[in-house]
């Protein structure tokens, strides 16, 4: 037995992981979940840099963000961070019907040099509100395409025991990109002066895509897609050496006829299907429609938390809060960042395929609510007065946002981008996630376009942001408790039999037990699947 396989099974508790072989652990299924999760990487950077660009001076001198008028201000620099997340949303919708007819691998290396694209017209806009939009849309694009493909790749590839570990990987792409960006801006503002303050940390966005595309060349197609081409030789092929196994080992021998089987089972159904036919199957067949339910309410919440108005906006909230100076709250925006990742490491080694998505969504939409009112109310009650130093109650506010940043990173962060990629019956799953990463930019969208202006109108010092965020925080536990069943140690080819099947005939949807493996397979364990 391998090192990581004996370190997986010290961590990892669930069913598959003790009776699955040690050997589909193997060094590939790590390269190619971390090659893929460069793109979310980009996702993660692009986001996070631009709310650090647009309060450095140089930049607010090129780009006439220095008025006197502060909802003017608010609305300009929301102009600019918002057109990411347009030119994003645009790319999801477009990312399933592109990956489903090229495949995972040669739309993630495409859509790299997009992103490229972008990055190179930001960093050359010198000034010019026009090309900075252009480039941030069409950065954005690529992006959209990247969150949506992304999972969909490494959820097809991953052993289903650790699912969760490299799906949420996604997640921990995206924070340690943001990290890596917050302490460029915080940098270049100590050690750069003039334009290069703002034009390297826009150019070095380019990194994570050159990433994705090179590390992309290295990997292989994903085997469930090439059995939807009828590859089947090649599907086993690549399964084989994903998994680390002969073709011919019982594991292996099962898995793919799994696929196989459920292939069939959907041509049977409904035929090769063309989009709109894909998309009226999502529709009006219960067990898919309330799955895409799911996927799309689940990243609406994510959004609501406010996460993102934090990620996107942290120095100005963090000088909100009564830190002075640009490098002092980008500062404080580095270790907001260092949080996110050291958090977001211990949800996947500890609590994504042990604790479950179920329970770890539960307990954070009450801490993150917790962490956003009391926010809100210390700037309602006892506001920060400029000039004077930070009270102990306002440090404490401060420690909120780390706690924020903690809580989301062990439940709606990775978990949301987890559920959308593994329900989906295989046939749905580039629509089901095209929806849902859609929907987290639409939504991802409203909140940087509304933040800014929010900050100067929603009661003094923007108190009642928080109070929104908080309160749509503790309706989420809600939402989880009555409709989100857990999924750990579930194949992917058995989520029918947890939310019904994909037909139109009438089915029970199990809901306290289900099989992880049916009796026509060698194994058989049984998994919990409500808490």
């Amino acid at each position: 037995m391998g090192l990581s396989a004996r370190l997986l099974q010290k961590i990892v508790r669930n069913e598959a992981m003790a009776s699955d072989p040690p050997e589909i652990y193997g060094w590939r299924v790590y390269l190619l979940a971390c090659s893929a999760c460069f793109g979310a990487m980009s996702f993660g950077w692009d986001s996070a840099v631009i709310g650090g660009v647009i309060v450095l001076p140089p930049f607010i001198q090129d780009f006439g963000l220095g008025g006197t008028d502060s909802v003017a201000v608010a609305n300009l620099q929301a102009n600019i961070v918002s057109t990411l997340q347009a030119g994003c949303f645009l790319g999801a919708l477009l990312a399933s019907p592109m990956t489903d007819r090229f495949g995972r691998k040669w739309c993630l290396i495409g859509v790299s040099m997009i992103i490229l694209v972008g990055v190179i017209m930001q960093a050359a806009a010198n000034g010019s509100l026009g090309a900075m939009y252009a480039g941030r849309f069409i950065a954005g694009f690529g992006v959209g395409a990247a969150s949506c493909i992304n999972p969909i790749y490494v959820s097809e590839n991953a052993p289903r025991a650790i699912r969760g570990l490299l799906t949420g990987l996604y997640q921990l792409f995206i924070v340690t990109g943001g990290m890596i960006a917050f302490w460029i801006n915080y940098s270049v503002s100590i050690h750069f002066s003039g334009k290069i303050m703002y034009v390297f940390p826009l150019a070095i966005q380019a990194l994570p895509a050159l990433l994705l595309c090179g590390c992309m060349l290295l990997n292989e197609e994903s085997p469930r897609w090439l059995a939807r081409q009828d590859r089947w030789e090649e599907a086993k092929r690549v399964l084989s050496r994903t998994r680390n196994l002969d073709q011919n080992h019982p594991y292996m021998q099962d898995e793919f006829q799994e696929i196989v089987d459920q292939l069939e089972h959907e041509r049977r159904i409904t035929g090769d299907a063309s989009y709109w036919t894909l998309t009226r199957e999502m529709w009006t067949i219960e067990g898919n429609r309330k799955r895409a339910i799911i996927s799309i309410t689940l990243m609406i919440c994510q959004q609501m938390t406010g996460t993102n108005a934090i990620n996107t906006y942290a120095p100005l909230i963090f000088f909100n809060l009564g830190l002075t100076g640009p490098s002092t709250s980008l500062f404080s925006t580095g270790i907001y960042g260092i949080v996110k990742v050291t958090s977001c490491i211990i949800f996947l080694l500890f609590m994504a395929d042990s604790l479950g998505r179920r329970r770890s969504l539960l307990w954070t939409s009450i801490a993150q609510g917790l962490a956003m009112f009391y926010i809100g109310l210390y700037i309602r009650i006892s506001p920060p007065i400029k000039g004077q130093p930070v009270p102990p109650a306002g440090y404490f506010a401060l420690v909120s946002i780390f706690l924020f940043a903690a809580f989301f990173q062990f439940g709606w962060g990775p978990a949301c981008w987890i559920y959308a990629s593994e329900i989906p019956t295989a046939r749905l799953r580039s629509l089901n996630v095209s929806y849902a990463a859609a929907t987290q930019w639409l939504f991802n969208f409203v909140v940087a376009r509304a933040v800014p202006t929010m900050l100067v109108t929603v009661g003094s010092n923007g108190y009642g942001a928080y109070l929104v965020f908080g309160s749509f925080c503790f309706a989420m536990f809600f939402f989880v408790w009555f409709f989100i069943p857990e999924t750990k140690g579930v194949s992917l080819e058995h989520m029918d039999q947890l939310f019904g099947v994909t037909d139109a005939a009438p089915a029970k949807s199990l809901t306290t037990e289900d099989y992880v493996k049916d009796e026509s397979h060698v194994t058989e364990k049984r998994v919990d699947v409500v808490a």
